[in-house]
């Protein structure tokens, strides 16, 4: 008998051509299921340095960081970073620099 281990996986579509000029956080998504997950976020755009931390949150509606690692993007181009250990709720926090604007893609992948 040959057994296949199958992992869940799915993929988020948290923001579609948001452009922003301001701070701002995803709505967040619910992964009780995952153990890991991967954020991706694609500048069509960008103007200025946009940095990003990924929050968890036990319910949803009370947020912390996950950890102090900022991600950041200052010009086009796709970024990417792995997440463990989050528990259930996650979203990302973004910070804008004065002046900067972006239009942003934001991906959520899970995998259990």
């Amino acid at each position: 008998m040959v057994r296949h281990d199958m992992r869940s996986t799915m993929t988020a579509v948290l923001e579609r051509n948001t452009v922003v000029r301001e701070d701002f956080a995803t709505e967040p998504y619910e992964l009780p299921w995952a153990s890991e997950a991967r954020f991706f976020v694609q500048a069509l755009e960008a103007d200025g340095v946009l940095e990003f931390h990924t929050e968890i949150s036990p319910d949803g509606l009370h947020w912390c960081p996950l950890e102090d690692t900022a991600h950041h993007i200052d010009s086009p181009g796709l970024i990417t970073w792995p997440v463990t250990g989050f528990g259930q709720w996650l979203r990302v926090r973004c910070s804008v620099a004065p002046g900067a604007a972006a239009k942003l893609r934001i991906y959520l992948v899970g995998k259990g």
